[in-house]
Parts: structure tokens; sequence; C-alpha cells
């Protein structure tokens, strides 16, 4: 939260502004004084306003705000970084919006891992009219994710992703599995 900072200093003290005749008038000093220790983290914000809309250089609690300005995907237990990437990414999120390119990358930036995503599209070019058409006559849309701890919460996160980054029209599946351990030597 932003809020009074002690010791912080005004970029602009009133003090400096009053007309002449209060220049060395003690209580008037004191009394605008009280004021520049009111607005100054006002100012210190408005000064710095560029730096508050860049993920990459925004306080915390602001960028978790960002995240419902913008339509992040996020649910509030990201890490810093990937909460960052994803204020950041937003809005190439929302133009890929329902593409397969834009799916995975909504997964990959909600848990770090790259997603299987099989679906019954297709596309194919032909020379001659009347070709038969790619891909399945029914619609369908599967995404498997591996993680190294899964847990219900992991079937469940991933399932609202992909029900708000999918085609509207598409039946889909989800996956979630645990990642095969390295054995260690």
């Amino acid at each position: 939260m932003r809020g009074s900072i002690d010791g912080l200093g005004s970029s602009a003290p009133i003090g400096m502004m009053l007309p002449a005749v209060f220049a060395d008038d003690e209580l008037a000093q004191r009394f605008v004084a009280g004021l520049d220790e009111v607005i100054a983290p006002i100012l210190n914000v408005l000064d710095c306003l560029p730096a508050y809309f860049d993920p990459a250089l925004a306080p915390v609690d602001f960028t978790r705000w960002l995240t419902g300005w913008v339509g992040a995907e996020t649910d509030g237990t990201e890490p810093e970084h990937r909460l960052r990437a994803a204020v950041a990414a937003a809005a190439y999120l929302h133009r890929v919006r329902g593409t397969r390119r834009g799916l995975s990358a909504a997964v990959w930036l909600a848990f770090g891992v790259e997603p299987e995503i099989s679906e019954s599209g297709g596309a194919a070019w032909s020379a001659r009219p009347l070709g038969p058409f790619p891909g399945d006559p029914q619609p369908r849309l599967h995404v498997a994710i591996s993680l190294p701890d899964p847990s219900p919460a992991d079937q469940h996160r991933l399932d609202a992703l992909v029900a708000a980054a999918r085609p509207a029209h598409m039946p889909y599946s989800v996956q979630v599995t645990a990642a095969e351990r390295i054995p260690e030597r």
C-alpha cells in the first residue's frame, strides 16, 4: 500500500512557493511543512508513475492489482517473477486467445511447463475443389501437463485456464500427471 513514509521529502515544498510575506513566518512554514509530509507520497507516486505501469518495475502489490486491470490469468499464488511475466504478456495472450499458441503460452505462464496439446482441427491446401477436409469431424481438445509434485488444485486450475483460453465451441479435457523423476546417482 502507498502511504506516509517517515523522512520522505517533498519534491515541491509548499513553503518555497508561499508569498514573500510568509517566507519568515515560522507558523506558516510549520503548517505547510505538515502538508508537505502528507502530500509527499502522492507527489512521489506521480513522479514515478511510468514505473508503476511497467510490470518489471512496479511494486508487487500494485502488480497484483494490475493483473485484474489487464485481465491476466492469475490465481494469486504465483511467485513474483511469474506474476510479473503474466502481466507483461496479458496483451499478447488476449491477441492469441483461442489459438494453440495462445493456450500453450497461457499454460506455460501459469505452471512453468510446456503443455502437450492435441486437437481435432487441421488446415490443408488443395489445388482441386471438393478435396477432403482436414482434421476430425468431431471437435476435441486435450491438454496434458506433467508437474514435479501435482495436487488436485493443479487439475482444477488447469481446467479453469483451458476453459478460459480455448476456442468457445471446443469441448475439452485436461490431465495433470506427475513428472518422472530421474534417480540421483
